[in-house]
């Protein structure tokens, strides 16, 4: 029982890696894609509902999110004309992300992913991108990346404030 959150997670990293041979925005494409949302909630509501939780899962978790991003990203970014000021804004939130890894390595010796809540929220803003995108625009990515960068922020700020790395930390005023 106790490897059951971890299963749902790997999972979630090995239909992310077969989105790449999907035709992007098909049935399967998209059948897929929502797996790997589901399995993104899932799992952690059984880790915490049976209190399976752990730190293996806990950086499980945040690498399966960070290789379903990033595999939806370099799928959907290209087929979208998304203006340069929307790319240089991604470019510039993923040198923060890496800045509060390289941090985090440096100060705790481990993956510094955060699960606050402004992560959270970003994570189900680029989730919900696709759609987002369709009623909106371009305003989509504004909000979105408003999100990320908020999130990003706080984690880079948590991470160099901190004693210790604590990755249910809910926020950066918070428990």
């Amino acid at each position: 029982m106790g490897l059951i959150p971890n299963i749902v997670t790997v999972a979630r990293i090995i239909m992310a890696f077969l989105l790449l041979w999907t035709d992007p925005f098909s049935k399967g494409f998209f059948m897929l894609y929502l797996f790997c949302g589901v399995s993104d909630v899932l799992d952690g509501y059984i880790a915490r509902r049976f209190q399976l939780t752990s730190p293996l899962g806990a950086t499980l978790d945040s690498i399966a999110d960070c290789v379903f991003v990033f595999i939806v990203l370099s799928i959907v970014v290209p087929r979208i004309c998304l203006p340069l000021w929307v790319l240089l804004w991604m470019g510039g939130i993923f040198v923060i992300k890496l800045g509060t890894l390289v941090i985090g390595g440096l100060r705790y010796g481990a993956l510094a992913f955060l699960h606050t809540y402004f992560n959270k929220a970003a994570g189900a803003g680029l989730f919900c991108f696709p759609v987002l995108y369709y009623f909106w625009g371009i305003k989509a990515a504004a909000v979105v990346c408003t999100l990320a960068t908020l999130a990003a922020t706080e984690e880079l700020v948590i991470n160099l404030s901190q004693k210790e790395l604590q990755r249910d930390k809910k926020g950066l005023f918070m428990k």
